[in-house]
């Protein structure tokens, strides 16, 4: 959670309506600047990928929406979390429909406290999700580690070349207390390299809607070191955090040179996503969460 205060036709209009304006909020380098929004088997459940993560071979990865599920109310209809307050077996069926999407056989998470903990996920890890952490790696082929997010950066890493595959949830104490770091050193025990590795940071809230207090600002800044002023926007009556920019430098400072950022506001886009802060300010207790998973594809 952060601080207080789609697919076919109709869904790319309005990705296309919104384009314009989260880009100016994203980070995403030049050299990946797309990314697909596609239909997945006769489902039509509807995921986000990064391009530059779909061309690598080995790799499976989604981003969903809020969309292509069974839950109802606040909680319709995808959402994924296992410690939302949803039906346990309707987010049992969402996370069947998020494995055949990815041609996986388990969904692994954890229960997520904006940590920096990192845990290596094996054949061995047996329904362990009460286990505390926000962040995971795997070389095991079929195990989709999934990062839940209603707001927070859902970061998925991956070294086709070594086959090692990690993710993060990186809100802004995750961040700040270097998860993406963690997760890299610990992808590098398993066998990956800094320079092999490609990320990605999907869809999160962005800075147009990420407003926070001086006092917010001021803490992070002394925490963060030098450089940190440049992620807020002053130039409002109020400020501004780029949490998504955020997480991108952080990657590239611990030597990933290939960092995709995508653009879409879970805040902002009420149809497409869930959102913490939304709900919050709308006085609303409960909300679902998306998931951003990845595995290796293999035997």
């Amino acid at each position: 959670m952060l601080g207080q205060p789609a697919t076919g036709a109709a869904f790319d209009a309005i990705i296309s309506a919104r384009r314009n304006h989260a880009n100016r909020n994203s980070r995403r380098p030049p050299e990946h600047p797309d990314h697909i929004l596609s239909p997945i088997h006769s489902m039509d459940l509807p995921v986000i990928r990064s391009a530059s993560m779909a061309s690598l071979s080995g790799i499976a990865h989604a981003f969903t929406t809020r969309n292509g599920g069974v839950s109802e109310g606040e909680y319709s209809s995808l959402n994924c979390g296992r410690f939302s307050g949803d039906r346990p077996e309707r987010i049992e069926e969402n996370h069947r429909r998020v494995l055949k999407a990815l041609g996986a056989r388990r969904l692994i998470s954890l229960r997520q406290v904006h940590s920096a903990r990192v845990h290596t996920i094996d054949p061995s890890w047996n329904g362990r999700e009460m286990v505390e952490g926000d962040g995971m790696v795997s070389t095991d082929p079929g195990m989709a580690l999934g990062v839940m997010g209603a707001d927070c950066a859902p970061v998925l890493l991956a070294d086709p070349e070594n086959g090692v595959v990690g993710a993060a949830h990186a809100g802004w104490k995750g961040a700040l207390s270097d998860i993406t770091g963690n997760v890299i050193g610990r992808m590098c025990e398993l066998g990956a390299r800094r320079e092999s590795v490609v990320a990605v940071v999907g869809p999160a809230i962005q800075q147009s809607s990420y407003e926070v207090g001086r006092e917010f600002m001021d803490r992070f800044i002394e925490s963060g070191g030098t450089g940190c002023e440049r992620f807020f926007d002053l130039s409002r009556d109020s400020i501004h955090f780029d949490l998504p920019g955020y997480v991108v430098e952080r990657l590239k400072s611990q030597g990933v040179r290939h960092v995709d950022c995508l653009p879409h506001d879970t805040c902002s886009m009420t149809e497409e996503f869930f959102s913490y802060r939304r709900n919050c300010k709308r006085g609303e207790t409960r909300y679902g969460r998306q998931v951003g998973a990845i595995c290796l594809v293999g035997e």
